[in-house]
């Protein structure tokens, strides 16, 4: 049971042997549990006691939380525009066995949240953590080329009334990319402005690359409708969950670092869930969408844990009785 996060004041996580093989006998003799709670315990720490932490830490190993659905019934939002923001991010919650609605945020401890963004994001400092934080909500942190083929599905299923050819698909993205290579004129207030064509081979090989895109982007969406992730003859709109989802948990893990404050969290978790509401149709969208986008992102058609842990964490999300996703309208 910790407090609300404060600039001054921090955590840390420690296993029972680390306490077994640090503690010496000129140490405090007990540790407090919960100090200032109805929970409140004190547990003689020092030698001889702290043989028995030893002991106990070889009985249990270290816990394996992952995979988990956990949820604070108190001291988290259950409902509401908050509760909606942190949903958003319970795949990875799910996955890491965190709480999905904690949104005071003490993660795996002051220093493990630093850990995590320095080695995963290479954010070491607030000025690092916003921008970052920003481009996830804005939804600008993958791949362009992404946005543009699933945007020409789109256009094109809107045109033609649902099912898209894989085929016209491919043909109609060459012709675009073709008729933007061709070179053109502008005006500015410098005068005119004239760009020369791309070379033939540069851009055959951005169509090629395109194609090969298209090609993944298909297999990963019948693999996901085998798998009960999207229902049959639908498919993914749109990545921007992938970022979406990142940026309510990129909220929380800057406020258990301190590059944020817990106000910038709430108000980053709630902009996320309008974002994904705007984007996205139903809960089952979203997570295609996240998946989707992590795959491309990771996965290279290996179709490993990058995959199937997202599958995973999604079944328990659409079939617990205890999930946000089936008491939290995603509209």
């Amino acid at each position: 049971m910790l407090p609300t996060p404060t600039p001054d004041q921090v955590f840390d996580v420690h296993s029972l042997r680390w306490f077994a093989d640090v503690w010496g006998p000129g140490d405090p003799p007990y540790i407090v549990v919960n100090p200032g709670t109805p929970c409140e315990a004190w547990l003689p720490a020092a030698p001889p006691h702290s043989a028995a932490w030893a002991q106990y830490s070889e009985r249990i190993g270290y816990p394996d939380m992952s995979k988990r659905l956990v949820a604070l019934r108190v001291g988290g939002p259950l409902r509401g525009p908050v509760a909606h923001g942190l949903a958003c991010g319970a795949l990875l919650c799910v996955h890491n066995g965190d709480p999905w609605n904690a949104i005071a945020w003490h993660g795996t401890g002051y220093p493990g949240e630093r850990r995590r963004l320095r080695e995963w994001w290479d954010i070491e400092s607030r000025e690092d953590w916003l921008p970052i934080l920003d481009s996830l909500l804005a939804a600008d942190q993958h791949s362009g080329a992404w946005e543009f083929v699933l945007g020409l599905r789109r256009s094109i299923a809107r045109d033609f009334g649902g099912h898209v050819d894989a085929g016209y698909w491919r043909q109609a993205a060459a012709e675009i990319i073709r008729g933007r290579s061709g070179g053109s004129v502008a005006l500015s207030p410098d005068g005119v402005t004239k760009t020369e064509p791309e070379p033939e081979a540069a851009v055959e090989a951005r169509i090629q690359g395109i194609h090969h895109l298209i090609g993944r982007i298909s297999r990963y969406e019948a693999r996901m409708r085998a798998d009960g992730v999207l229902e049959e003859n639908r498919y993914v709109t749109s990545v921007d969950a992938w970022d979406l989802g990142r940026a309510s948990k990129m909220a929380r893990w800057g406020l258990g670092a301190r590059f944020g404050t817990l106000q910038e969290a709430e108000a980053a978790v709630v902009q996320a869930g309008r974002a994904a509401a705007l984007a996205y149709r139903s809960w089952q969208d979203f997570s295609a969408g996240y998946i989707l986008g992590r795959c491309l992102h990771f996965d290279e058609e290996d179709f490993g844990s990058w995959y199937t842990d997202m599958v995973d964490a999604h079944r328990l999300l659409m079939t617990d009785p205890g999930s946000p996703w089936l008491n939290i309208p995603f509209r």
